[in-house]
């Protein structure tokens, strides 16, 4: 019997705190209706200890919106208390991070039987491990389609421009991308209307300013989300 496929998609953002986060746990929002949907946050910095455990806040979103009933650890192997850089906080326990770990940690994901593996990234594209190897590094090893999340702020479209083609450098596929605006921007919808001319990838919504995931799912295009999820275009 042939293994099933299991899709890969990977949300990268332009920065940190431009709301991957949200933006993830929106798309799992749409497809966990008719899909099988593991997540995985593979790095993290900045967690609560509680009792013994390292959790970290965006991965129990993840968790929370997924359907796969997993345990926090296998959504988020490596955590580190600090939020600082993951590769420092690694250094400064006498650790090492790197993506064949990572990639061997995703790998057992397979365990859940997905439809879908969403991984939402840390920080931006380059993200650093240490010793001259980036999350982006994962990401190639186990070919994600790639979600980018734009936070709509001042300087947006050089960071936007420059992760897309970092992104493309890298052989992988841009499928679509998202503007996230957390804050009020003059010109915002021109800004808008410049990227999606550069981008060689669709728009797949416009999330303003809300409080959660369920809210943000609706400003996304639930075709396209499932869309992507499929692998008939490929």
């Amino acid at each position: 019997m042939p293994r099933k496929k299991t899709k890969h998609l990977f949300v990268t953002a332009t920065d940190t705190d431009a709301g991957k986060t949200l933006v993830a746990c929106a798309i799992i929002n749409i497809l966990t209706k008719a899909r099988k949907v593991a997540v995985f946050k593979p790095i993290s910095a900045g967690c609560d200890n509680v009792n013994g455990q390292l959790v970290n806040h965006d991965a129990l979103q993840l968790k929370q919106q997924a359907n796969c009933n997993q345990p926090l650890e296998s959504i988020n192997p490596i955590a580190f208390e600090e939020p600082i850089a993951p590769h420092i906080a690694a250094q400064t326990l006498g650790q090492k991070i790197n993506a064949v770990q990572v990639s061997n940690l995703f790998d057992s994901l397979d365990s859940f039987a997905p439809d879908v593996i969403l991984t939402e990234g840390a920080g931006g594209w380059r993200l650093p491990l240490g010793e001259g190897q980036f999350l982006s590094d994962f990401a190639k090893q186990t070919e994600q389609h790639v979600i980018l999340v734009v936070n709509m702020k001042l300087g947006c479209l050089n960071h936007a421009l420059l992760s897309y083609e970092a992104i493309k450098r890298d052989g992988l596929t841009v499928v679509g991308w998202v503007a996230n605006c957390i804050e009020p921007m003059d010109y915002q919808q021109e800004n808008i209307t410049e990227l999606s001319q550069y981008l060689d990838a669709p728009l797949l919504g416009v999330v303003p300013s809300v409080e959660n995931a369920e809210q943000a799912s609706k400003f996304l295009n639930e075709d396209m989300i499932e869309q992507i999820a499929s692998f008939h275009q490929e």
